[in-house]
Order: structure tokens, then C-alpha cells, then sequence
């Protein structure tokens, strides 16, 4: 991992366990200051990022810190080796950061934080449409929001109530992180529903950390990469919200094709041990709570719930009207 020294303005690589450090969450803009350029020593200072670059060093100093990450300088992004380990390690990276600074460069006026009716010009922020930034609002333990001349908004804790409104996510996550109240896989999806990436495969990649997951990095997989995501997490978790997405989007498989699928899906939950026991129909509790992803598709017991079809009486007869019932679907 390397490390920006915010006294020298030069890299440093920590093999073992770094010291304190902050840790920059942006928008990439025009001009900013890439690894060559610090590795090298090149003078950056007339290129447009570099007041970003000058000021985020400054903060950290002045929080007593003697280094910050920016991953706009601190990966070599020229090795695919380097890009793809960064990318597998990059919610550890935040996760394991003393303080983040969530730099919001098109939000002016820190006052209206005394209102809730701050809400709408802050949360307008191109930031919170971001992929990479779900990870970086969830991870680190204590975010702070500066505006784009780097005076204090607030902090993740303080803003709590306006940032789920705009971003979903439940006030304890926010505060206390996944581990707090684990939600399930959908929930974390619609999280990501509507934001974008420069990469379409960064979509998936971004998500990585928040289900606890690697993946070898292919840029140039496309949307193959959402479905690889979905299969890592199916290795590792018997979580069947995964399979929630919404039914109106057709991709010819149980899988969904982007995050965008799970739209809307923010107040979804799985059923409790218990619940599951009183709906098992006599089936092994430990039968439904797997299920089997081969290449001949995925074997998997689910609850399905009786339903009506509107217009279609012969259907309503057939499908019934009923609770839960216990089915074996090979998709």
C-alpha cells in the first residue's frame, strides 16, 4: 500500500501494517495528479487538480495526520497486477482509514447543514451517483463532508438522517457499518440501483467489498463481470434475496444483468430461522437454506407464495389462493 507523506508531498510503500492515515473519497475531474507524475517528480502544481491534491494533504496535516491515500496517485494504474489487487483491497483500504474525507466539489454552502432543507442542495451532489462512492460512504468508521472549498458540511453521524434519505441506506449502517444490521443481499443492491459508473464493469467491481468478495479484475467483460459477482457471492452466502430482481426485466436467466435490476428493493428481508421453520412444509431446514449453482443451471428449494392472476380465472384456480408452500425450481 502506498501512502502520500502529507509533510514531503512524496510516496511511501508500507509492505507491513501502515501507520494512521487518512483517506480522499472524490469525483475524478480533468487534470488530476496520477502516480507517474509523484512517482517521478514532476511538477504538477499548474495542472487543475492539483489544488484538490494541495488541500486534501493540508486537511490531513491539520488533523494530525502524517499521510492520506488518494487513489487518483497511489495505485500505478499502468500495471493491471497493481489495479486489480487495489481493487480487490480497496473497502479494506477505506474500512481500515483513521478519517475519510468525502470532498463534494459542486456543493458551495456548508450553512444550510443547519436545516434539514440543506438535504436537497447536498445530496444533488454528482457524488452520490457514484458507484465507487457506495463503498466509500459505507466502509470508513468516520466520514466528513467538505464542500468545494473545503469547509465542513458534517459528518456521516450528523448527516445520518439526510443521507439515508438520498442514499437508503438505514441510519445504523451508516453510523455503525454492515456488521451492525446485516442486511441482505437485494437491500445492498438497490443501494447501488441507480448509480453509474465510467466502466460498466465497474458496477460489479465496485460492490465487491460490501458482500466480502474477490474476483480476478478483466476490464473489457462487460456486463459479464455483474454476473461473475453474483456467483461469487452465491459461494459464500445462502442469502435467496439475491434472486429478488425485479420481474419486469427480462435477461433469459436467474441472474441479473446490473444492479439497476434490484431497484426499489430497499426495504426487502430474508425470513428468520424461525419463520423458515414454520413455513419448511416438512422439508429439511437445511435443504432450502442452499442450493447448488452448476453448469447445467441452479438447483434450489424456495418458499413460493400462492397467488392470484388477474384476469385469468383458470390460473386462479390452478395456482390457488394459499400461504407459503415449499417448491424445488431447477433454473
Amino acid at each position: 500500500m502506498r501512502l502520500i507523506n502529507v509533510h514531503t508531498l512524496h510516496l511511501e510503500e508500507f509492505n507491513a501494517k501502515p501507520p494512521e492515515y487518512a483517506i480522499l473519497s472524490h469525483r475524478w475531474r480533468d487534470e488530476e495528479i496520477l502516480f507517474q507524475e509523484i512517482a517521478e517528480d514532476k511538477d504538477v502544481q499548474t495542472r487543475k487538480g492539483y489544488a484538490k491534491f494541495s488541500a486534501s494533504c493540508k486537511r490531513a496535516k491539520i488533523d494530525g495526520f502524517d499521510y492520506i491515500w488518494i487513489d487518483t496517485c497511489c495505485i500505478d494504474k499502468s500495471s493491471s497486477a497493481e489495479l486489480s489487487e487495489a481493487i480487490n483491497s480497496m473497502y479494506q483500504w477505506y474500512r481500515n482509514s483513521s478519517l475519510c474525507y468525502a470532498y463534494l466539489d459542486d456543493v458551495d454552502d456548508p450553512v444550510v447543514a443547519a436545516d434539514r432543507a440543506w438535504a436537497s442542495p447536498l445530496t444533488c451532489s454528482e457524488w452520490f451517483t457514484r458507484g465507487w462512492t457506495l463503498q466509500e460512504l459505507i466502509a470508513p468508521r468516520h466520514v466528513q463532508f467538505y464542500t468545494r472549498d473545503w469547509r465542513l458540511i458534517g459528518s456521516k453521524v450528523t448527516l445520518a438522517h439526510a443521507l439515508t434519505l438520498v442514499t437508503r441506506i438505514p441510519t445504523p449502517v451508516l453510523c455503525h457499518g454492515l456488521s451492525s444490521s446485516r442486511p441482505c443481499i437485494a437491500q445492498i443492491m438497490s443501494w447501488a440501483a441507480d448509480r453509474e459508473t465510467t466502466r460498466v464493469e465497474d458496477r460489479a467491481y465496485s460492490l465487491m467489498g460490501l458482500f466480502g468478495v474477490f474476483m480476478p479484475i478483466l476490464y473489457g467483460e462487460g456486463k459479464i463481470a455483474f454476473r461473475r459477482l453474483q456467483l461469487e457471492i452465491m459461494r459464500s452466502s445462502n442469502d435467496q434475496s439475491i434472486f429478488a430482481w425485479c420481474k419486469q426485466r427480462s435477461t433469459g436467466s436467474v441472474l441479473a444483468d446490473s444492479p439497476s435490476f434490484f431497484a426499489g428493493l430497499s426495504d426487502v428481508f430474508i425470513l428468520t430461522y424461525e419463520e423458515r421453520l414454520n413455513n419448511n412444509d416438512g422439508i429439511e431446514d437445511n435443504r432450502w437454506s442452499s442450493y447448488t449453482v452448476t453448469n447445467n443451471g441452479i438447483r434450489i428449494w424456495l418458499p413460493v407464495v400462492r397467488y392470484r392472476v388477474p384476469g385469468h380465472p383458470s390460473l386462479d384456480q390452478m395456482v390457488g389462493t394459499g400461504g407459503v408452500i415449499l417448491s424445488q425450481i431447477v433454473l
